[in-house]
């Protein structure tokens, strides 16, 4: 099956166009001269984003492209007012990120619930001759144009809003894990880069104690670079407020766990310098195929002596799953 999570994309918004203000005069059996009468036109609508959790990935925009709002309507006789043209919707994400496309400035930050943007204001209304009536002027035959609606290119960037991100190099086993610590039922395999997309799945302990944590693309060197397939989804570890990092400690020999540690620390702090210094727990994975289990002391040693709190498991078996649990939650509460 194809991927089809789609997390940036570029589009073009467009507010509505002004009506343009009327030139009219009053004709009325007992007012030959009433004088000008042009009304306003309407204002056009914005194209506003709104967030909804309802939505989880930006492909929509992938086969939709343009978003203009709906024109005002022109100003009528007898002062009447042209009708606002309604403002175009857009539903988009929670999570996402709205940057213009030229100057590559952040335009707004849709992290909550129905929280909403105006992307492009609609024109505003030209006026009616109405109001250009002088005494020396009491019969103007001009009124305004309406105004064109404001119009860009945005980027539209997805970055997931989870608790925890789990990371670690390709095939270290989080996907399985997530599986484990959630619902989720991510593709898993025994072979790098399973995982194309990140994934989500809420861990819940009870009705209280509850965090949605995030399964991240492998790592790999030089990943900050756009190597693998860690640079493209980087961003979505950004607002986890701690990290779950996964070694694989299967095979010492083959796979040093303390190397590949380092590894995904140096690509994280690459690509920024707040997410290498997130607050990270340390999980050893696939202890059910380690001869030594003396190595675990070994490594807990290690980690401990550098500030990081460790635990080991066997995602595949389910051993130390329930004991992770509350471990990841205890250290989450103590970081928040």
């Amino acid at each position: 099956m194809k991927d089809t999570f789609i997390d940036r994309v570029k589009i073009f918004v467009k507010g509505g166009r002004g009506g343009n203000g009327a030139v009219a005069f009053l004709r009325e059996k007992f007012r030959p001269r009433g004088g000008p009468a042009g009304g306003d036109g309407g204002k056009g609508g914005d194209v506003v984003l709104v967030a909804t959790s309802s939505k989880h990935t930006l492909l929509d925009f992938k086969y939709k492209r343009h978003y203009i709002a709906e024109n005002g309507q022109h100003g009528k006789g007898k002062n009447q007012k042209g009708k606002d043209g309604e403002d175009l919707i857009v539903y988009v994400p929670v999570g996402t990120v709205v940057y213009d496309a030229q100057t590559g400035e952040m335009i707004c930050d849709l992290v909550e619930e129905g929280q909403r943007c105006v992307v492009a204001k609609g024109g505003k209304g030209g006026r009616g001759n109405a109001h250009f009536a002088t005494p020396t002027d009491q019969a103007p035959r001009y009124a305004e144009p309406g105004e064109e609606g404001e119009e860009r290119w945005i980027i539209l960037e997805l970055k997931l809003i989870a608790d925890v991100g789990i990371v670690g190099l390709p095939n270290a086993g989080k996907s399985t894990l997530l599986k484990r610590l959630t619902r989720a039922n991510p593709k898993v395999g025994d072979y790098p880069f399973t995982t194309l997309t990140p994934n989500l799945g809420v861990m819940e302990l009870d009705e209280e104690r509850r965090l949605v944590i995030a399964d991240i693309p492998g790592l790999i060197e030089n990943a900050h670079k756009g190597a693998g397939l860690g640079l493209e989804f980087l961003r979505h570890i950004e607002r986890t407020k701690v990290l779950l990092h996964l070694i694989d400690v299967s095979d010492f020999r083959e796979k040093d766990p303390i190397e590949a540690f380092e590894t995904v620390n140096k690509e994280l702090t690459l690509y920024s310098e707040d997410l290498g210094k997130k607050p990270q727990m340390v999980v050893a994975n696939k202890v059910d195929a380690l001869s030594d289990r003396k190595l675990l002391e070994d490594l807990k040693d290690y980690f401990l002596e550098r500030g990081y709190p460790f635990t080991w498991v066997s995602a595949l078996t389910g051993e130390r799953i329930e004991d992770l649990k509350e471990e990841l939650w205890k250290f989450y509460s103590n970081a928040s």
